[in-house]
């Protein structure tokens, strides 16, 4: 741990700014296509998303989802944990709402983090390998979403009880939080928003993004547990 706290001082600013890029292309790009893409299930057309995303083929599939997705997700999110750790609440002391809005932004972080951990276990299982899938994943619960099937299984998954639904209600608002918080503090650390008036201006607009993100992920929870079931 040592050792990685110095290697993370030596080069912080440089290793900060890439969290920062990160959490915006391609972490928080593909946060927005995901949950529009899931908030189609009100349209009766998630179905056929999915198939034009998987009719990319397999293996380019794996390239997009590990050199786009996975790796940049990985390196946010050990940064951003690292930055968790070395970090010190000073909210009591200082109840402002700036300082209410950063150490919010840490906790919903960290639980982001595991909810998304938690996510791709719940949907995929981590690892696509069939001996994996058959002797890890499924037996501890996981690997529920069928993409050939994509409706159903994930009418059936969010269906399967309710604390389901609470844990990705309470994960997909804690992220889209993190995201759109992030925005904001993302454009004063690289100088797109400095004066306090273009802060202001930011912040409505990032905070538009927030609460349109939230309604969609929300919306599509509502479309998993309420629109007729597709049949088999």
């Amino acid at each position: 741990m040592s050792e990685t706290a110095s290697l993370f001082g030596r080069y912080e600013f440089l290793i900060r700014r890439l969290h920062s890029l990160t959490g915006l292309v391609p972490v928080g790009a593909f946060l927005v296509v995901h949950l529009l893409t899931n908030a189609s299930v009100l349209e009766g057309v998630f179905q056929q998303r999915v198939d034009t995303i998987h009719s990319l083929g397999p293996v380019t599939i794996q390239f997009v989802e590990w050199g786009f997705i996975f790796l940049p997700l990985i390196f946010h999110s050990l940064i951003g944990m690292v930055i968790v750790a070395r970090g010190k609440s000073n909210l009591p002391q200082y109840a402002y709402r700036e300082n209410f809005r950063y150490t919010l932004q840490r906790w919903t972080g960290a639980i982001a983090f595991a909810f998304i951990f938690w996510h791709v276990f719940h949907t995929r299982g981590w690892i696509n390998s069939e001996w994996w899938l058959e002797h890890v994943t499924r037996p501890l619960g996981g690997g529920k979403f069928e993409w050939e099937h994509a409706t159903r299984s994930g009418m059936t998954m969010f269906r399967a009880a309710p604390w389901v639904g609470i844990l990705y209600a309470v994960g997909m608002l804690s992220t889209v939080y993190h995201f759109a918080n992030g925005l904001w503090t993302m454009g004063i650390t690289w100088g797109v928003w400095t004066s306090p008036h273009s802060q202001a201006r930011a912040s409505l607009v990032c905070g538009l993004i927030g609460l349109g993100l939230a309604a969609a992920g929300l919306a599509s929870l509502a479309g998993f547990y309420f629109m007729p079931m597709p049949p088999v």
